[in-house]
Order: structure tokens, then C-alpha cells, then sequence
């Protein structure tokens, strides 16, 4: 199934977030539908990063977008192996640390400029919640 062209208009902001997570950080899923907004949720997160075209996907560092509780929710070892080479540590139960590896999101400066939003403060470890 393809995406619809509002979906792609959504897909394209979620990506330009996706871009701004640096090399060695981590996001979950919703914590890019909150920077993105406008009704995005985690669960669009995951569909338009499993919508990358193999070319786009070397654009766009999907591997850095993780589930709310620091673990991989795609299939395989890739996603893993990638986030090991960017130097990231698993724990025994196949987590990472999202208060050592989280991004705190874009600046200020940026989000304005791409009509996105800022993650608000939070206590170190603290998740976001979406509803």
C-alpha cells in the first residue's frame, strides 16, 4: 500500500525530524510525533520510517528511532548492529539507556523554521507520554 499524498506530506516532516538525530543518540517514536505534530502519533512514526525506499533510508537514520522503553522494535540485527557501530551499548535485555543515549530533540531555532515543535524539559528518565 502506498502512501496517500497527505500521508507523504507527513511522512517528509517525520523524515526531516529523523535527519536532525545526531550520530550516537536515540529517539523514540514519540518523541518524534511530538516534535512533528499535527496529529502524528508513534505508530505513524514506525509506518513512514518502514515506508523508506532502500536509496532514501541511507538518507535518513531510521535506526535511531526506538521504542518508549530503550529496545529495537524491527525484525533482524541490522537495526541493532548500526546503533552498536554508532557506539551505543545494550543492556542484557537488548535495551539501551535512554537517559545516557536520548536526544533532547531539535533547537528552537530549527523547529520554528520547519513548523515543527521542541520536546518539553523533563526529569532524566522521565517518558513523554502521548495521550
Amino acid at each position: 500500500m502506498s502512501a496517500s499524498p497527505g500521508d507523504t506530506e507527513l511522512y517528509e516532516r517525520i523524515y526531516q525530524v529523523v535527519m536532525q538525530i545526531p550520530h550516537g543518540a536515540v529517539a523514540t517514536y514519540g518523541d518524534v510525533a511530538l516534535i512533528v505534530g499535527g496529529g502524528c502519533d508513534g505508530r505513524i512514526v514506525g509506518h513512514a520510517l518502514s515506508e523508506l525506499s532502500p536509496e532514501r533510508a541511507l538518507a535518513v537514520p531510521w535506526q535511531r528511532v526506538i521504542n518508549r522503553e530503550g529496545g529495537i522494535s524491527t525484525a533482524g540485527l541490522a537495526q541493532r548492529q548500526m546503533l552498536e557501530a554508532e557506539g551505543l551499548i545494550f543492556s542484557t535485555d537488548g535495551r539501551v539507556s535512554l537517559v545516557r543515549y536520548r536526544w533532547h530533540g531539535p533547537d528552537a531555532a530549527w523547529a520554528e523554521a520547519h513548523g515543527c515543535r521542541t520536546l518539553p524539559p523533563r526529569e532524566e528518565g522521565e517518558q513523554l507520554s502521548l495521550f
